[in-house]
């Protein structure tokens, strides 16, 4: 029979000089020693970059070890990374006093991180290395993900495109109450004129970060207010476990006239007005859901500077022909409240804000 004492024996604690995901808080700064491309992509919060190898070294590396030997990469790259952790030693690590303590992490928390750690844990700071590196958050996000979603009670905002949706959200924020603004972490409006021209999407993995932090930040014990979302915003795709649970809770409407929706989009899509070609382009991803003759009147419409009309034919065309076919699939629409409003000025959408908080209190 097994002994119980080694059944029930702890496990085991990290080796000296490494650290878990656990306890990321406990450390002075965080360093992600990957290439910039990789840090690009995703990387823990709040980390900085210090690459030991750049994204060409890396590259070149690579290379070096498929097409020569291992040895003869090993010797260029162990060269490039003293020279690249020099480098930051010496630009950003020469007036920390002997107790700080770094965390250090590349992919799988190996050589990269290992060799900055040596030399740091040698120059006398407590440095420690991310058992796993990034692979492990990674598994990390992945499985808050799957479960943080179940853990909230979700008040879903529902309306056809121009209610203001996101605004309320703000403005609801703005009152006190809980949101989670999946349009603000995904850097994008949600339509397919949702593009915003100076903020690209982040990767899906910065998106799935992002979206944990945020989960992660909240009070399950408060509802919590959302869009309703289609399962993807712009090229991002919204996790299952949170999509599912948006769907599964109830609803409730804005009900908003045309006109107040066709002000509202003017002024929140102001940006359209000054780039009349990238509008152009953008209604170019309408093909093929609209006539060519329709899309054809559409950029005159925008050459001619007429966005009022533009806006009032996008919506009686497209917009609201496609919420109409859509709301009763994915989301509980049946009893849900409704909140009315000609008028989606700021001081309107505030309105409807303080209407939801009386209908919903915490």
């Amino acid at each position: 029979m097994e002994d119980k004492r080694v059944m029930e024996r702890p496990p085991a604690r990290p080796a000296r000089g490494v650290a878990t995901v656990s306890q990321l808080a406990e450390f002075d700064v965080v360093i992600d020693a990957r290439t910039p491309a990789e840090y690009a992509e995703d990387h823990v919060p709040g980390a900085i970059n210090c690459p030991v190898l750049s994204n060409e070294e890396r590259a070149r590396v690579g290379t070096l070890y498929k097409q020569a030997s291992p040895f003869e990469a090993k010797k260029v790259g162990a060269a490039l990374v003293a020279r690249n952790i020099a480098a930051h030693v010496e630009a950003l690590f020469l007036d920390k006093p002997k107790d700080w303590k770094p965390l250090v992490y590349c992919w799988r928390g190996g050589k990269r991180s290992g060799a900055f750690v040596h030399i740091l844990r040698e120059i006398g700071w407590d440095a420690h290395r991310l058992e796993g590196g990034y692979k492990n958050w990674r598994s990390h996000v992945i499985a808050e993900l799957a479960t943080l979603p179940r853990r909230f009670s979700w008040r879903v905002i529902s309306g056809p495109t121009g209610s203001a949706k996101s605004r309320i959200l703000e403005a609801l924020a703005a009152q006190g109450a809980q949101i989670l603004h999946l349009e603000e972490l995904a850097a994008h409006k949600g339509s397919v004129l949702g593009d915003l021209p100076d903020a690209p999407q982040p990767a899906q993995k910065m998106f799935e970060t992002r979206l944990m932090m945020a989960l992660a930040g909240l009070d399950a014990s408060q509802p919590v207010f959302v869009e309703a979302e289609s399962r993807r915003i712009g090229a991002l795709q919204v996790p299952d476990a949170l999509i599912f649970a948006i769907r599964a809770a109830p609803c409730l409407k804005i009900e908003a006239s045309r006109p107040a929706r066709a002000e509202f989009l003017l002024r929140d899509y102001d940006y359209f007005l000054a780039r009349p070609q990238w509008l152009i382009g953008q209604l170019g991803h309408l093909r093929g859901l609209q006539s060519n003759e329709t899309l054809a009147r559409w950029t005159a419409l925008v050459e001619a500077g007429d966005f009022r009309t533009l806006v009032e034919e996008l919506l009686e065309l497209h917009y609201d022909p496609l919420y109409q076919r859509s709301q009763d699939r994915n989301y509980r629409y049946a009893d849900a409240p409704v909140f009315a409003t000609d008028d989606l000025s700021p001081a309107g959408i505030e309105d409807v804000a303080h209407r939801i908080r009386a209908a919903f209190p915490s």
